[in-house]
């Protein structure tokens, strides 16, 4: 048998809670519950008690505590869909995003060349002038809303070494297939990059998106479940605003987008050259001339620039359009060639002058 000193004590039985005042013996809501004086222990609805841990925390166990356990997990969800989406770029069209990104509850920081800290302000985001501030705040994705022309140099910029390595990249620029390759070019390959394009802006967008399309192509997404959840969460943003989500490839992009996008600002600033006046007679077809060239004309040269240069397509569409314009004046300088002639050689009878036919 071991000494004394070193005999193991048997566990003392819990200590029972004092019984009531003989007064109150007779009255049960009175009676003290087990729960108050152990801290180690809790009462169930069935009226057994439950071991808790060493710091009084315990499972649900009856329904009203599943159901919080529930909601609890639920809030965690939500927090996760949450995301801090840093605008590089935040002038007119990276705040016209960012106001919808706030809206929704995720938390936005903005960079820009200019200051633009007190728009920041009034949407409850951070602005940093510096991009080592802002790449070390480890944001989940960076949204790149820099001019076409300005973009590579911008993206140069970007202390890329201080995010994280599996950052989400998107670009929104107006052109895709120049995007894309850069940033499979500049970027870590452990990097995620997805091109889109908002095929709407401030003045298109003021009442809302609902209908507007978005095309979008998952250029590079890790295989892993958290990363294609925050692509997806990023791509909800625009689908619950009501965007009509179009899922296309760059290069596809491009082709169409020569023919809707810089036809359309093409006509708009060749128009302007005319210096188009209202009239006290306009037409319906007028006035949406007018405001075409209000539309077009309203974003900068550098814009229509970019849709030029880094769009393959619009060169041979620049070609299209002059080849269009001189098959028309040629028809028409063709008609009129023609009614002339006939007004010349008609004799006032209708019948042709002598010696027409033969010349």
């Amino acid at each position: 048998m071991l000494p004394t000193p070193y005999r193991f004590a048997s566990p003392s039985p819990p200590i029972p809670p004092p019984p009531p005042p003989r007064g109150l013996r007779n009255m049960p809501f009175l009676r003290p519950k087990p729960a108050l004086f152990n801290p180690f222990f809790r009462l169930t609805t069935s009226g057994r008690l439950r071991r808790t841990g060493a710091g009084g925390a315990m499972r649900a166990m009856d329904a009203a505590q599943v159901f919080d356990h529930e909601s609890g997990a639920s809030e965690e969800l939500d927090q996760r869909a949450r995301l801090k989406i840093a605008i590089v770029g935040f002038g007119n069209f990276g705040q016209f995003l960012a106001r919808t990104f706030a809206a929704q509850g995720h938390a936005i920081i903005g960079h820009s060349r200019s200051d633009h800290s007190a728009a920041a302000r009034s949407l409850g985001a951070a602005f940093f002038r510096d991009p080592h501030d802002l790449c070390e705040q480890h944001p989940d994705v960076v949204v790149l809303c820099t001019s076409i022309l300005s973009t590579e140099a911008v993206l140069r910029s970007l202390p890329l070494q201080r995010l994280r390595r599996s950052t989400l990249f998107v670009d929104v620029l107006s052109v895709k297939e120049f995007p894309k390759n850069l940033l499979l070019q500049l970027l870590p390959p452990d990097f995620d990059i997805l091109c889109t394009h908002p095929m709407f802006g401030p003045e298109s967008g003021k009442h809302g998106w609902s209908g507007l399309p978005f095309v979008y192509d998952k250029v590079r997404i890790g295989d892993s479940e958290d990363r294609a959840n925050r692509c997806r969460c990023f791509l909800d943003i625009f689908a619950r605003e009501g965007c009509r989500m179009v899922e296309m490839s760059c290069t596809e992009h491009d082709e169409n987008a020569a023919e809707i996008q810089f036809l359309t600002h093409t006509v708009g600033r060749l128009l302007a050259k005319l210096d188009l006046k209202p009239t006290p007679i306009n037409t319906k077809g007028f006035e949406t001339l007018l405001e075409l060239v209000e539309n077009t004309c309203s974003d900068s040269f550098d814009l229509y620039n970019g849709l030029f240069m880094y769009n393959n397509n619009s060169t041979e569409l620049l070609e299209r359009l002059e080849l269009a314009f001189n098959s028309l004046r040629k028809e028409l300088f063709g008609r009129l060639h023609v009614n002339l002639r006939k007004q010349l050689f008609q004799s006032p009878n209708g019948v042709g002058s002598p010696g027409a036919e033969e010349n």
